[in-house]
C-alpha cells in the first residue's frame, strides 16, 4: 500500500498521543507490518495487547497448548471457562476486540519455513476471481518486493531452547527480525536478532534540534548566528543541518544536509555561502538525524558470546549469571520433561549443578571470560522459577513489544542483544523464612502461578487488602488489570476503589486497555470498575467519579482513608501527584506512583517511616503553572509557543467570549456598568470588523475573515511599527527591537498562498457557525471569490502598549463616550437569535478549530520571523499533550506491581524497595533504593523527627482550651509555641497584645477554630491539623504537624456518627 493511502487510512485521532512518540512515517510502517507471536501465556498476552493497541497491521497467534490454572495468574484474555481450550484460539476474540483495525488470526500447526515464507507475502488487494498479485513472480522477486512493502517479525515466548534455535535460524535465513522473550518467576530475559546489517533510521527519541537564526554571513565558510534564546551547545561538530523560512538567502531553504562546526563563540560554520543572496531576516536551522547500522549475532552464537544490556560492570556480571541460569533451566526441562517444582531444594540443586557444567561463556570477540558463577543467585532463580507473575509479564511484555516496534519502524536503537531483568528482591531477605513447597503447591485456582512463587498465605494477605487507585487513564487501567490478576482486594474483606472524574475520549483507546469504542463518553472510573470486575469476578471495585483534591475533602475524609491500606497514583500532573502524596503522608499510607512521557517512565514507592515522602519537582510544578505575559503574546513574541498561544487566545476571544458577551447583554444578565468596558469594546469591534452589521450570507463571513486578516497581520503590525519604529533607540542607547524582541514586518494578503487561504477559510466558517449560517469547504470557489473582493482599508485598532501596566492605565480611562460606543456595537446583534459560543476542540479535525489556530500561528510567526509550528506541534502546544505509548505504560505498571508485593508481604527494610526508571528508546533500565526520610532536630530538644511524624494531642473531655494545649506542648515536647495556624488561618501569635492573647487562650480549640474560620469540624472528623512555629527554630526547620484528636470526643454528634460508621480495624501492614 502506498504511503499516501496508508496516511489516509491511519486514524490519527485514535493514535494521536502515540504519533507524538513515533511519527507518521513510523506509524505507516507499523500499519503495514505483520507479526507472528508464539506463546500465549501471560507474557505473550502482554505482547499481543501492546501490539494490537498500537495498531500493528496483522498479528498471528500461535499456541496450541491447552489453558491451565497457572496461566490465569497473568493471562488476562483467558478465564476459568477457557480451561483446556487452546490458548491461541481462546485468546483470538478478546485480542481482536482491542482494535478493529488490526487483523488477528491463529496458526494451529508448527512454525515451518513454508509458514514463514507465506507469512511474508503481503495481502495486496485484487478483484475476486483474478490471479493474485504475485502469481507470476518468482520467489526471489516476491521477497525483494516484500522488503519495501512491509516488515515481518517473529516473537517466541515461553518456548523451549531447541525451538528457539530452529526458528531463529529460519528467520535469519529469510531476513525476518526475531525475538525471544521469557519469564521464570521473578526473572525475565529478552533476546533480539535483527540481522547482520539492520539500519536504524532514527536512533533517538529526541526531536531534531531546531533554532531560530539571527544572521548568516556571506563567505566561505558562512557564519550563522543564533538568536539569544537558542543554545548552540546542543549542536555538535559534524552534525548535519538544513534550513527553512529564511528571507533573502533563500538558496539555503530546503537544501541538502550540510555539516556544521561549532565555534567557541557559539556561532556555526555552515559551509560556503559566498555566492548566495544577502541574508535579510528570519529562518530556522534544523538538525538532520543520522541513521545508524547495527549488527546482531544469530542465537546459536549469541548463547555462548552474549552481549548484555547493563548499566555497569556489576549489573553485567549479574546478567551473565542469569543467562547461565536460563540455560540450566532449559537443560533441566529437557532432561526431566518439566520445570523445577516450586521451592523444591532438590530440583534447585540440580539446576545449580547443571549451571556449573555448562560450557563457559566467551566475550564478544570469542575470548574466554573469567567469571565465577553466583550459585546462590542461580538457586534462588530455580526455587521460584515455576511461577507466572503478572507484573513480570507486564514489564517484559512491554519491552518486547517495543522491540517489535523498533524492528518495524526502524525508529530507536534495538537491544544489543540480551536483556535480563529480575525482581528477586521481592522475596524475603536473607535470614528470613522462605516459602515452602507445601505452601506453594498448586490449588487448582486462578492464582496458582503466583502461589508457586509466594505461597498461599501471601495470597490470602493480598486478598484482604483495600487499595485506592487515583486515576483511571492509561497507567490506571494497567494497574487495575494487574491488581485483578494478582487478586489484590479479592478476599472477603478486601476491595479496590478507583477515583477519576474524567470521561473516555476516543484518543484514549490506543493506550487505555480497559476501554472500548462503545465506552466513549462514559465516566472512566465506572467503565474501569466494570472491566476490572470482569477480569476477576471475586474483586469488588468501587468507582468514584470525583477528583481527589481540596474541593472533595468532605468525600475523601478521615473515615474514607481509615479504610484504605495503600494508594496507587496514576496521575498526569505534578500538582495532582503532590496533593495525593500529601494526603498519604497525612494519613500514613504507603504510596505507589508512576508516570510516563513517551518511552520514558518511572515507578516509585513511598513507605511511611521507611523512605522519603514524595516531593514534586519544583521545575515540574513551575512548568504547569507557567503563563506568558500578555504583552509578549500581543506584541513581542519570540518563540513558536508564543505564536500558538496567541492564536489559541484569538480563537477564544473571537468565537467564544464574544458570543457569550453578546448573549449575556441581550438576555439582560449583565448591565454595561458592570462590564470590563475597554476589553469588551475592543473584542466586539473586532468581531464586528469591516462588516459593521450582523452577517447574513457566506460571502459576508468571507468579507469579515479577510478584513480580520488585514487587521491582524498587516495593519496591526503597521500600527505597532508606527509607535515603535525599527530604528527606535531607548534612553540607554540600545535598540528597542533587540533580543528577545523581534522586529515584525507586515504581510501582504495573497490568496494563492495556502496559509493565507486556510486562515480565511477557517475564520469564515467559524464566524458563520457562530452566527448560525452555512459554511463552505470549497477552496477553489473561495479563491475565486477572494479575487473579486477588494482588500479592506485601515480599520480602527486598539492601541499598542509596551507593557501590561500601560494597558491597565488605559483601561481606567473608559468613560461615558466609550460606554455609548459599546452600547452601539451591541445594538448590531439586538433582535436576532443568540449566537453560538464555540468551545475549542483540538481533536476534531473537521470543525476548523485547529485549522484556524495553525494558520493564525503560522502567519503570526511569519510576521516576526519565527520558525512556524506544524499542525502536530501546534496541537501538542495547545493541548499541553504528553506523548504516550502503550509499552511504557505497561512497563511502569508492572514495576508498580512488584513494589506492591513488598508492601503486602510485611515490614521490609528500605533496601528492599526500588525506585525504577526506564527509557525504552535508549535501552536504559535503572533501579535505585529510595532515600531515607530526612531527620530534623532542634538544638534544645532531645527528640528528632521526619516528615512522617506528627505531634498527637487528644482533645480530652472536657476539651482543652488553647492555653492548656500550649502548656501541654511545652510539658510533653519542650516546645514554646510562638505561632499556631489552621490552614491559612492564624489562631495564635506570641506577638499579639496581652489582651488579644488572653481572649484566644481562654477559648476551647474547636471554638477558636470556628471563631477564626467560621467553620466547625465536620461530623466524623478525627483530627484538626495545626501548624506550629516555636522559639529557637531555624530557617529550614519544619515542625511535625500537630494532630489535635477529636474522634475520642463523646458529643452526641460524634456518638451518632460513630454508631452509623463503626471504626474499622486498620491494617498495620
Amino acid at each position: 500500500m502506498a504511503a499516501l493511502e496508508t496516511s489516509k487510512l491511519l486514524d490519527e485521532e485514535l493514535y494521536s498521543r502515540q504519533l507524538y512518540v513515533l511519527d507518521l512515517t513510523a506509524m505507516q510502517r507499523i500499519r503495514r507490518a505483520k507479526v507472528l507471536l508464539s506463546g500465549l501465556q501471560g507474557l505473550g498476552a502482554e505482547v499481543a495487547k501492546n501490539l494490537v493497541l498500537m495498531g500493528v497491521g496483522s498479528l498471528t497467534l500461535h499456541d496450541p497448548h491447552p489453558t491451565c490454572w497457572s496461566d490465569l495468574a497473568a493471562q488476562f484474555f483467558l478465564s476459568e471457562k477457557d480451561l483446556e481450550r487452546s490458548r491461541a484460539e481462546a485468546s483470538q476474540e478478546p485480542v481482536a476486540k482491542l482494535n478493529g483495525a488490526v487483523q488477528v488470526c491463529v496458526h494451529t500447526g508448527d512454525i515451518t519455513e513454508e509458514l514463514l515464507l507465506d507469512f511474508q507475502v503481503p495481502s495486496l488487494p485484487h478483484s475476486p476471481g483474478e490471479p493474485g498479485p504475485f502469481l507470476f513472480l518468482s520467489r526471489a522477486v516476491v521477497l525483494a518486493l516484500l522488503i519495501t512493502e512491509s516488515t515481518q517479525v517473529v516473537v517466541l515466548t515461553a518456548s523451549k531452547l531447541e525451538e528457539q534455535l530452529r526458528v531463529g535460524a529460519l528467520c535469519r535465513k529469510l531476513g525476518i527480525c526475531f525475538l525471544v522473550a521469557d519469564t521464570r518467576g521473578l526473572v525475565g530475559q529478552l533476546f533480539s536478532d535483527f540481522g547482520k546489517d539492520f539500519t536504524v533510521q532514527d536512533p533517538t527519541e529526541a526531536e531534531p534540534l531546531t533554532a531560530a537564526i539571527q544572521h548568516i554571513s556571506q563567505g566561505s565558510p558562512g557564519i550563522l548566528t543564533l538568536r539569544k534564546e537558542a543554545d548552540a551547545r546542543y549542536f555538535r561538530d559534524g552534525d548535519l543541518v538544513t534550513f527553512s523560512g529564511i528571507e533573502g538567502m533563500v538558496e539555503l531553504n530546503g537544501c541538502d544536509p550540510r555539516p556544521i562546526r561549532v565555534r567557541e563563540d557559539g556561532t556555526l560554520e555552515i559551509g560556503n555561502t559566498a555566492i548566495f543572496s544577502h541574508y535579510l531576516r528570519g529562518g530556522a536551522v534544523t538538525e538532520v538525524k543520522k541513521s545508524e547500522t547495527v549488527s546482531h549475532k544469530p542465537l546459536d552464537v549469541a548463547l555462548l558470546q552474549p552481549r548484555v544490556v547493563a548499566q555497569g560492570p556489576q549489573e553485567a556480571d549479574r546478567a551473565r549469571c542469569l543467562h547461565q541460569a536460563f540455560r540450566a533451566l532449559h537443560q533441566f526441562e529437557r532432561l526431566n520433561g518439566r520445570l523445577p517444582q516450586p521451592w523444591d531444594p532438590d530440583d534447585a540443586e540440580m539446576v545449580v549443578g547443571l549451571a556449573r557444567s555448562l560450557e563457559p561463556l566467551k566475550g564478544t570477540e570469542g575470548e574466554p571470560l573469567e567469571e565465577l558463577l553466583d550459585e546462590a543467585l542461580v538457586q534462588r532463580v530455580a526455587l521460584s522459577s515455576a511461577g507466572s507473575l503478572s507484573p513480570m509479564a507486564a514489564m517484559l511484555g512491554a519491552v518486547a513489544a517495543q522491540e517489535v516496534l523498533k524492528a518495524i519502524s526502524r525508529k530507536f536503537m534495538p537491544l544489543d542483544q540480551w536483556l535480563y531483568f529480575d525482581a528477586l528482591d521481592c522475596l524475603p531477605e536473607d535470614g528470613k523464612p522462605l516459602p515452602t513447597p507445601e505452601d506453594c503447591a498448586p490449588r487448582r485456582c486462578r492464582y496458582d502461578g503466583q502461589i508457586a512463587v509466594f505461597g498461599a498465605g501471601f495470597q490470602e494477605k493480598l486478598g484482604q487488602q483495600r487499595y485506592l487507585v487515583v486515576g483511571a487513564g492509561a497507567i490506571g487501567c494497567e494497574l487495575l488489570k494487574g491488581f485483578a490478576l494478582v487478586g489484590l482486594g479479592a478476599g472477603a474483606s478486601g476491595g479496590v476503589t478507583v477515583a477519576d472524574m474524567d470521561h473516555i475520549e476516543r484518543s484514549n483507546l490506543s493506550r487505555q486497555f480497559l476501554f472500548r469504542t462503545q465506552d466513549v463518553g462514559r465516566p472512566k472510573a465506572e467503565v474501569a470498575a466494570e472491566a476490572t470486575h470482569r477480569l476477576n469476578s471475586d474483586l469488588r471495585v468501587t468507582p468514584l467519579t470525583y477528583a481527589l483534591d481540596r474541593t472533595t475533602e468532605h468525600i475523601y475524609e478521615d473515615n474514607f482513608f481509615s479504610r484504605v491500606d495503600g494508594v496507587a497514583a496514576a496521575l498526569d500532573s505534578f500538582r495532582a501527584r503532590h496533593y495525593v502524596a500529601a494526603r498519604c503522608t497525612h494519613y500514613l499510607k504507603p504510596l505507589l506512583e508512576a508516570g510516563t512521557q513517551g518511552t520514558l517512565g518511572h515507578a516509585s514507592v513511598f513507605v511511611p517511616h521507611v523512605t522519603e515522602a514524595y516531593r514534586a519537582p519544583a521545575s515540574g510544578l513551575a512548568s504547569e503553572d507557567a503563563t506568558y505575559p500578555v504583552c509578549t503574546l500581543r506584541h513581542f513574541p519570540s518563540a513558536v509557543e508564543h505564536t500558538v498561544q496567541w492564536a489559541r487566545d484569538e480563537f477564544e476571544g473571537l468565537f467564544c467570549l464574544s458570543a457569550e458577551t453578546i448573549n449575556r447583554h441581550h438576555q439582560e444578565l449583565t448591565s454595561l456598568a458592570e462590564t470590563d468596558g475597554p476589553q469588551e469594546l475592543t473584542l466586539l469591534e473586532e468581531v464586528l470588523g469591516v462588516l459593521r452589521e450582523r452577517p447574513q450570507t457566506w460571502q459576508d463571513c468571507v468579507v469579515w475573515a479577510l478584513g480580520h486578516w488585514q487587521r491582524r497581520f498587516h495593519y496591526g503590525i503597521m500600527q505597532l511599527l508606527s509607535r515603535f519604529p525599527p530604528d527606535k533607540v531607548l534612553e540607554d542607547g540600545t535598540l528597542f527591537w533587540s533580543d528577545p524582541k523581534q522586529c515584525p514586518e507586515p504581510l501582504e494578503f495573497d490568496a494563492s498562498q495556502d496559509t493565507h487561504l486556510l486562515y480565511v477559510l477557517a475564520a469564515a466558517n467559524l464566524y458563520a457557525r457562530m452566527h448560525g449560517l452555512p459554511g463552505s469547504r470549497d477552496q477553489t470557489a473561495l479563491r475565486e471569490l477572494l479575487k473579486l473582493l477588494p482588500l479592506p482599508g485601515p480599520q480602527p485598532l486598539a492601541p499598542s502598549f509596551p507593557n501590561d501596566l500601560d494597558r491597565a492605565g488605559a483601561s481606567a480611562e473608559f468613560g461615558p463616550e466609550q460606554l455609548k460606543k459599546l452600547h452601539q456595537v451591541l445594538e448590531v446583534w439586538s433582535g436576532s437569535p443568540p449566537l453560538e459560543p464555540l468551545k475549542f476542540e483540538k481533536d476534531n479535525d473537521s470543525n476548523f478549530h485547529m485549522d484556524f489556530v495553525v494558520a493564525a500561528a503560522s502567519l503570526r510567526a511569519q510576521n516576526y520571523g519565527i520558525p512556524p509550528a506544524n499542525r502536530t506541534q501546534s496541537k501538542r502546544i495547545v493541548g499541553q499533550i504528553i506523548p504516550a505509548i502503550a509499552t511504557t505504560t505497561a512497563a511502569v505498571a508492572g514495576l508498580v506491581g512488584l513494589e506492591l508485593y513488598k508492601l503486602v508481604g510485611g515490614p521490609r527494610p528500605r533496601s528492599a524497595f526500588r525506585h525504577s526508571y526506564l527509557h525504552l528508546a535508549e535501552n536504559r533500565f535503572d533501579c535505585r533504593v529510595p532515600c531515607a526520610p530526612a531527620i530534623q532536630k532542634l538544638h534544645y530538644l532531645t527528640w528528632t523527627w521526619t516528615c512522617w511524624n506528627r505531634l498527637k494531642v487528644p482533645a480530652g473531655q472536657p476539651e482543652k482550651t488553647l492555653e492548656l494545649l500550649l502548656a501541654h506542648l511545652h510539658e510533653q515536647f519542650g516546645l514554646r509555641v510562638t505561632m499556631l495556624l489552621h490552614g491559612k488561618a492564624l489562631l495564635y501569635s506570641a506577638r499579639w497584645s496581652p489582651n488579644k492573647q488572653a481572649q484566644r487562650l481562654a477559648l476551647r480549640v474547636t471554638e477558636l477554630v470556628q471563631q477564626v474560620t467560621g467553620r466547625m469540624p465536620k461530623p466524623g472528623q478525627r483530627v484538626l491539623v495545626l501548624e506550629l512555629s516555636c522559639e529557637g527554630e531555624e530557617e529550614d526547620t519544619t515542625f511535625p504537624p500537630l494532630h489535635y484528636e477529636l474522634w475520642q470526643d463523646s458529643s452526641p454528634i460524634t456518638r451518632l456518627y460513630g454508631a452509623l460508621h463503626p471504626e474499622p480495624t486498620v491494617s498495620t501492614q
